[in-house]
């Protein structure tokens, strides 16, 4: 209940991640043009690009890591 709370206030978090997902050519997600990978948050269904060789999600732009490794966020 109190974390519905904050969430209706200060929005998502994104600290739950799904595995990596791989798209086929012509079958791409906006998140996956960087990198053809992608990840969704199991909180609001926002997708992140992914870089399998950084394990890490990376910024829409440039390539640059925008977050911690998908291995150090706690499980739900």
């Amino acid at each position: 209940m109190f974390s519905r709370l904050l969430s209706s206030l200060f929005g998502c978090w994104h600290g739950h991640y799904s595995f990596p997902i791989t798209v086929k050519k012509g079958r791409r997600s906006p998140a996956a043009f960087p990198t053809g990978t992608y990840v969704v948050c199991l909180d609001c269904g926002e997708e992140f690009p992914y870089d399998w060789k950084q394990m890490k999600i990376v910024s829409r732009s440039a390539g640059r890591t925008v977050a911690a490794p998908l291995a150090t966020k706690e499980a739900a």
